[in-house]
């Protein structure tokens, strides 16, 4: 039973070990960092965004076609259909938009990553007013069932009140006087 284990793992490859990292295969193409990727192309996004940026691509086209229209014929590097600045153009465009998406879906993501914390956070928000709201009933509750200073205050002063009338009312009963008899005899 043991040999046909062994001979079963020995056809089967070599043993992978779980506890050691793998190696590195070699890569064709460079490796790179994605966030370094990405927080590059923010800032040339948000570089594109800015008057800068308009004032500086204007200013350079002004440039290039003053050059090549009164340059001298031999200093001239685009004429006049100015095909190269259309190139030039069409590469940069080519190159500006999916550097915004890129911007776009990493601002996507930040906000998508925002929006459940805000969410979390309201959802205990409210948990946490629900409980005090609960207590707050319960302290109530419990409240209207305690004795208040002002409520024995305005019981003893009834029950006060009504001493002095039953003491008022029994006054003709007992009258009081210098005849101080025992009904002791009486028995």
């Amino acid at each position: 039973m043991a040999a046909e284990r062994t001979q079963e793992r020995e056809r089967s490859g070599p043993r992978i070990r779980l506890d050691l990292p793998r190696e590195r295969r070699a890569r064709l193409l460079p490796e790179y960092d994605p966030e370094a990727f990405g927080r590059l192309s923010e800032r040339i996004a948000r570089f594109l965004g800015t008057g800068r940026f308009l004032v500086w691509m204007t200013l350079t086209i002004i440039v290039w076609v003053l050059w090549n229209i009164f340059a001298p014929t031999s200093l001239r590097f685009d004429e006049y259909p100015f095909i190269f600045l259309t190139l030039a153009l069409s590469l940069q465009a080519s190159y500006a938009a999916p550097l915004i998406l890129l911007a776009q879906n990493r601002q996507d993501d930040r906000d998508r990553v925002n929006l459940e914390q805000d969410r979390k956070q309201n959802e205990r928000s409210i948990a946490d007013t629900e409980y005090l709201t609960r207590e707050v009933a319960a302290l109530r509750m419990g409240l209207g069932e305690v004795a208040t200073r002002d409520w024995i205050r305005s019981e003893l002063q009834d029950l006060l009140k009504e001493m002095e009338e039953r003491r008022d009312g029994h006054r003709d009963l007992f009258p009081q006087g210098s005849d101080h008899r025992s009904d002791v005899p009486d028995r």
